[in-house]
């Protein structure tokens, strides 16, 4: 009788751990999607896009609550260790930084109703590309934690310095455009939002790397001099 529940314990810890795993990944899938769905705007200057994004940002913002819910659980009922307690922790954090790209997302979709008054901007192109990076980062470090494999995470965390690059390179060029022609001040303010809120989405894929490494690590990330 006693080894039954016991195995019946067991059993309900690993689905409670599975269940984690599986939110945290519907989180990243819907975080994901908004953030695609939110540059796409910006680069159309289509303002329709809000409706879809305020209902993502709400299921988003669902889920970290009931991450948080199945964690306290976890931490109250199972006291979990090892692997299962930086599992535990790092999901915590992984869904922190997910629901901050969430607001950033929301907010970058948000400016393309404010561009949609302007004529097309060249500097547009860079906004995409500056875009594609960082969702290439987020899907990268996403498939990361969910296989448990630490190096496209040290991957991502490497390339933050190319986001950093690219983002400083069209915050010079946008100002420079701006100075030639006052017309450009207007959606030149935008641009630089929208710029500003994708560099800050990188820095949160770096620190779900970060979150990633520790847990199947135990260690932290540290520079080792890559380039």
């Amino acid at each position: 009788m006693a080894l039954s529940r016991t195995a019946h314990i067991v059993t309900a810890y690993g689905e409670e751990l599975d269940q984690l795993a599986d939110d945290l990944a519907r989180m990243g899938g819907l975080v994901e999607t908004q953030l695609e769905k939110a540059i796409a705007a910006v680069v159309r200057r289509d303002a329709s896009i809000k409706p879809d994004i305020k209902a993502r940002e709400a299921q988003v913002n669902a889920l970290q609550v009931d991450i948080e819910k199945r964690v306290l659980r976890l931490f109250a009922l199972r006291q979990p260790l090892a692997t299962d307690l930086r599992m535990t922790i790092s999901a915590l954090k992984i869904a922190s930084d997910l629901e901050r790209v969430g607001d950033l997302a929301k907010n970058i979709a948000y400016r393309a109703g404010d561009l949609a008054g302007y004529a097309p901007l060249p500097l547009t192109q860079q906004v995409e590309r500056l875009g594609a990076i960082v969702i290439k980062q987020l899907r990268e470090v996403l498939d990361a934690q969910s296989s448990a494999d630490i190096e496209p995470a040290v991957r991502v965390w490497h390339s933050d310095d190319e986001v950093d690059e690219r983002y400083n390179t069209l915050v010079r060029e946008m100002l420079l455009a701006m100075t030639e022609d006052s017309g450009l001040v207007g959606p030149g303010v935008h641009i630089l939002f929208v710029a500003k809120n994708l560099e800050r989405i990188g820095d949160h894929a770096t620190n779900i790397a970060e979150a990633v490494h520790f847990m199947v690590t135990a260690s932290p990330l540290v520079d080792d001099g890559h380039s």
